[in-house]
């Protein structure tokens, strides 16, 4: 089943039962551009090479166009394609005035070097240039980009437009970031996870987590949930996993992300050096409070979805549940926190970083942390309340919600 497939199965289910005619489905499902284009690359040694790059547009009735720009071997069309929708439902489900949007280049950043990669993302920018801007398309970090490769994105367009800092988000501070930024996804991962688990009784305070993938997300969301007193007892990473049934200790890894927040979080390997090695395939399938996806899509396949001993599942990752692993989630005693929820913390503080961008106005990390809690807590029960009133699961639950947003403002626009 592709990325692709699930996410037309996931909105089909939630559009079941609200009322809208085959021309709405139609409108709804449909982006409003796709683009594919070539990226020639001059390496180091003088040889070229030609990268493929992609961007989808999905919808912009509630505002422009937001979302990542993904450097990954393994992306093509489809794979953006559902992205980009998924985009547009989670910044519905927010209720920030944007619509959905996914890009990125078919590449391996771990083998270009600082200036390959550079003349790499400026030439995404140049080919890219007629359907990005401030109020048309903001890209912003996802897999393989970070706030570095957004300095080079919004150096590249200025030069041609001005000094833009609202072209993307996910900036170094000191070139219009927002306080907050780095650990907004996992931070908010942490938000929605306490209160969904208050509303079902269970206390975060106490509980135990399991994290598969350490990158940005996964790092601050140990981090996050740690602080309200979790038990962080299993993670991963691209090279293995570690595990303690008495609590990792994370001393190493907060000061890792304390001396340097816009740094990529290091390896499991190099922060608990001294905990137990376990097989990675085993750690969804733990026996824990709290299971969290947080790496790539399609990891909870039915199988391990047979397997969760776990009794609250969030998917801090996008797409890291298969609809075919949803159906049997549905049929257990399982509550999935699903990723347009969970990890919308990202492009909440995009949005707020935009809009700091706009009006030249800075922000305060404490006023980030409050109004994304604000945020997140409000979409968490709207979500649940939705649920309980059409007595659906909550991804259902949350897809109405968005879905309901985004067609209202197609309509209001004569779409």
């Amino acid at each position: 089943m592709s990325l692709d497939t699930d996410a037309a199965r996931f909105l089909d289910a939630a559009t079941e039962g609200l009322g809208l005619d085959d021309d709405a489905c139609r409108m709804l499902q449909t982006p409003f551009r796709e683009v594919t284009f070539e990226v020639p690359l001059r390496r180091d040694t003088g040889e070229l090479t030609v990268f493929r790059g992609y961007r989808v547009q999905h919808d912009r009735a509630r505002g422009p166009f937001k979302g990542g720009m993904r450097f990954h071997p393994d992306v093509d069309l489809d794979h953006f394609r559902a992205l980009a929708a998924t985009m547009t439902w989670k910044t519905a489900l927010v209720d920030i005035p944007f619509g959905g949007a996914k890009g990125g280049v078919a590449c391996d950043p771990s083998t270009l070097s600082a200036g390959e990669l550079e003349r790499l993302v400026k030439e995404v920018v140049q080919r890219l240039d007629p359907i990005i801007g401030p109020d048309l398309d903001i890209p912003a970090p996802d897999m393989g980009t970070g706030p570095a490769e957004m300095a080079w994105m919004m150096d590249a367009y200025s030069d041609v437009h001005g000094y833009s800092p609202a072209v993307v988000t996910g900036k170094p501070l000191v070139l219009g970031g927002c306080p907050g930024r780095t650990e907004a996804t996992g931070t908010g991962v942490a938000m929605a996870t306490e209160r969904v688990c208050a509303d079902i009784g269970l206390d975060v305070d106490g509980a135990t987590v399991a994290i598969q993938g350490l990158g940005n997300v996964g790092a601050h969301a140990a981090m996050a949930l740690h602080e309200r007193g979790a038990r962080i007892v299993a993670v991963s990473d691209v090279d293995g996993a570690r595990h303690n049934p008495g609590g990792l200790p994370l001393d190493t890894l907060a000061r890792r992300l304390r001396e340097d927040p816009e740094a990529k979080p290091p390896p499991v390997a190099e922060v608990l050096p001294d905990a137990e090695e376990m097989d990675p395939d085993d750690l969804l399938t733990l026996d824990v409070d709290i299971v969290v996806p947080a790496a790539i899509g399609g990891v909870v396949t039915p199988e391990v979805a047979e397997a969760l001993r776990c009794r609250v599942l969030v998917e801090a990752a996008n797409g890291p549940t298969t609809a075919d692993a949803h159906d049997v989630l549905c049929g257990r005693d399982v509550t999935v926190v699903p990723d347009i929820l969970a990890n919308a913390g990202g492009v909440t503080v995009s949005y707020l970083e935009w809009a700091g961008n706009h009006s030249r106005t800075p922000w305060t990390h404490e006023r980030v942390m409050a109004r994304l809690a604000e945020v997140m807590f409000a979409a968490v029960d709207e979500t649940r309340s939705r649920a309980a009133a059409d007595e659906v699961d909550m991804r259902t639950a949350a897809y109405r919600v968005a879905v309901e947003r985004v067609r209202r403002a197609q309509h209001l626009r004569g779409v």
